[in-house]
């Protein structure tokens, strides 16, 4: 079987939607939202890209002036923010939406409202967020916002927005998290039991637990340094008898679960990638499902590693040393999984199966840096240094950017009807490659050399100059990359060869359908009997789905008598009415209190008349 569908002239047509801002403003088709997450997060990429790559030319050469120290400052922790809340866990969230409902043969979400208004809350919070930069205040505090500096000591807007930011992106993700459980659990095609669920869909049902369960907790922490900040309270003051250290505590019982929010979509991206291309059922599913389950329950018992150097004495140290090491096993089983599913497989070397290689390899790099730290004497060296950030760079974008682009060519002929080019796709991952590691490599050896995190400058004469001049130099070829990969994407979508259903030979159920998929996913809901349906009577590789092009046109489900929920814009005025509350309160900061309590009050009336209209209006019957 080819890799890519040869068509002829006439186009598979599928269901066209209604044209028009206003369609995408009020949509409630999971495509349609993973869309809008897709391409927002992508934008916002290219805003954390241009951060890193200021940062880059300021550290090129000793005693850089390209930026003040408190740009610096602003630049890593936006960047950092960005990467992780307005990035990372939004692409995730974009294939959810694109997903998980195709693969367990459904025709929507749980609730489809809702999903939309966690759309809109991501986007009115990033945007919140990075207004910042435009009255001058952008946080500054780092990513991390450690106490006192981001409460005692930090006394302008800038934390504010950092703090007031965060808080409604969590409503984003928690409402994103209870409705994907809903769904997955209740919602599964007849046969589709829990054992037979695509990789993808598994990981991403672990995923929603880590994240209801560890945002209450950030949430928490924010609500105190909230209280500090704007009321006088002193959560965190040690001369009032509190503990500054509770912050770290706080955070990081969410930010190492965190880590595995962010990488375990890619681990199950790369598990649908892998057997496709190597033409062999995934090695060891269940060991990857109890894996993915054994991390997640493993990453809410490690995260005072990220504190060894604050003093928390013998025993605790070697408590979470310990748990640091056994965390490795069950992520090292999934190493080992992918490689024996490629072992002896008939592999092609698709731009997606190269980029899901990269990942094998790169974020296995990351992970043994990391197992470095889980012995505290070696922390001790290591934090608060460039090793460091070679270190979760590595698992980061090593693994989850990896992870995640390899999703996209995979899976980008399936909602576009178009197939990426192969040969701009591998331009794209070379340079991606290359730029990677010649930019965050160099770091482990600098930050071993003692260059600090986050310092705007360094001295000449300390054997950092060529290590730092690699880095920014990788960063360049980075953002070669960027413009190689978006380009490839904007010219596919026009001129791109025409897909068929399956054109990579797919095992599971979303290669059944038409490219792109019709509004309701299946006319018919599939009865499931295997893992691999698709492969089910036939060799890996090969299905009897057609994969040539056809100028048959795809019913609508009106056609069909299909119910489908309708279009609302009341999800929108929710959220943008509940950032705009969150808003106001930047007033009580500046003084003007009378001012804050009414516009807050404005604010909470429109959103629970918005809220009420939409939850008294029947989902099939809304105009």
């Amino acid at each position: 079987m080819a890799t890519a569908a040869t068509a002829p002239a006439a186009a598979q047509k599928g269901y066209e939607h209604e044209g028009g801002i206003w369609s995408w403003l009020t949509t409630v088709d999971h495509k349609r939202i993973g869309a809008l997450y897709l391409y927002t997060a992508l934008l916002w990429f290219l805003v954390g890209g241009l951060e890193a790559l200021v940062i880059r030319i300021q550290l090129q050469g000793p005693n850089g002036r390209f930026v003040s120290a408190e740009m610096y400052n602003q630049l890593f922790t936006m960047h950092g923010t960005t990467m992780i809340f307005l990035v990372i866990m939004p692409l995730s969230a974009a294939f959810f939406n694109l997903l998980i409902p195709l693969q367990i043969g459904a025709r929507d979400v749980a609730f489809p409202r809702l999903n939309a208004f966690s759309y809109w809350v991501y986007l009115f919070g990033s945007l919140f967020m990075n207004a910042s930069w435009l009255v001058g205040a952008a946080p500054n505090g780092g990513w991390f916002g450690y106490t006192p500096l981001t409460s005692t000591f930090s006394p302008g807007l800038n934390i504010d927005f950092w703090v007031l930011g965060l808080q409604i992106l969590g409503v984003s993700s928690l409402a994103a998290g209870f409705n994907f459980i809903t769904t997955i659990i209740n919602m599964r095609a007849p046969g589709m039991h829990f054992m037979r669920m695509p990789i993808f869909t598994w990981m991403a049902f672990i995923v929603q637990f880590l994240l209801v369960l560890a945002f209450p907790v950030i949430t928490i922490a924010l609500v105190f340094l909230q209280f500090d900040r704007f009321f006088g309270t002193q959560f965190y003051e040690a001369a009032a008898g509190a503990d500054p250290l509770l912050w770290q505590h706080l955070f990081w019982i969410f930010g190492h679960p965190e880590v595995y929010i962010l990488i375990l979509p890619a681990f199950g991206l790369v598990s649908e990638v892998l057997p496709t291309f190597s033409r062999k059922p995934l090695f060891g599913y269940p060991v990857m499902v109890y894996s993915g389950m054994l991390i997640a329950f493993l990453g809410f018992g490690v995260w005072a590693h990220h504190m060894f150097a604050v003093g928390m004495g013998p025993i605790a140290d070697t408590l979470f040393a310990v748990t640091t090491m056994l965390i490795g096993i069950p992520t090292g089983v999934k190493i080992f999984n992918w490689i024996f599913t490629m072992w002896g497989g008939d592999i092609r070397f698709t731009t997606a199966m190269k980029f899901a290689i990269a990942l094998v390899a790169l974020f296995t790099i990351g992970g043994i840096s990391g197992v470095m730290h889980a012995s505290p004497p070696a922390d001790l060296q290591q934090t608060d240094t460039y090793f460091i950030v070679a270190h979760f760079h590595y698992v980061l974008f090593g693994g989850s950017m990896m992870g995640l682009l390899a999703g996209l060519y995979y899976y980008f002929p399936k909602f576009t009807g178009r197939m990426l080019s192969e040969k701009i796709g591998t331009w794209h991952f070379w340079l991606t490659f290359v730029g990677m590691n010649l930019t965050f490599m160099p770091m482990h050896w600098s930050g071993l050399l003692g260059m600090p995190r986050r310092t705007w400058v360094y001295d000449a004469g300390q054997g950092l100059e060529t290590l730092n001049l690699m880095s920014s130099l990788g960063a360049y070829i980075q953002v070669l990359a960027v413009l190689v990969g978006a380009y490839n994407v904007l010219v596919s979508m026009r001129r791109g060869v025409r897909a068929g259903n399956d054109p990579w030979g797919g095992p599971t159920l979303e290669w059944s359908i038409p490219s792109p998929p019709p509004d309701y996913n299946f006319a018919a809901i599939p009865t499931v009997t295997s893992r691999y349906p698709l492969w089910e009577h036939h060799a890996p590789g090969t299905s009897d789905i057609p994969r040539t092009i056809s100028d048959q046109r795809v019913p609508t489900a009106k056609e069909l008598g299909i119910p489908m929920p309708n279009p609302s814009i009341k999800p929108l005025f929710v959220a943008l009415f509940m950032t705009l509350m969150f808003a106001c309160m930047l007033l009580i900061h500046l003084g003007k209190t009378p001012l804050a309590i009414a516009g807050i009050i404005t604010c909470a009336t429109l959103m629970t008349f918005s809220l009420y209209s939409w939850l008294l209006t029947p989902l099939e019957d809304e105009h």
